[in-house]
């Protein structure tokens, strides 16, 4: 199962690159993404737009 996905596809036909990369940590608001559960476990799906901040 991926943690992030391939990037936003660009008109050109191309995936813009994206900012984080698996394992980092964000900040986001309490209405950001969309909760699921998937076989017991809790994710959040969320564009790249909805993170305020990459921890260190």
């Amino acid at each position: 199962m991926q943690a992030i996905g391939d990037g936003k596809l660009l008109n050109t036909g191309e995936r813009a690159k994206l900012q984080v990369k698996t394992g980092d940590e964000v900040l986001f608001t309490s209405y950001a993404g969309t909760e699921v559960k998937i076989n017991g476990d809790e994710f959040i799906i969320m564009g790249e737009e909805d993170i305020l901040a990459v921890l260190n």
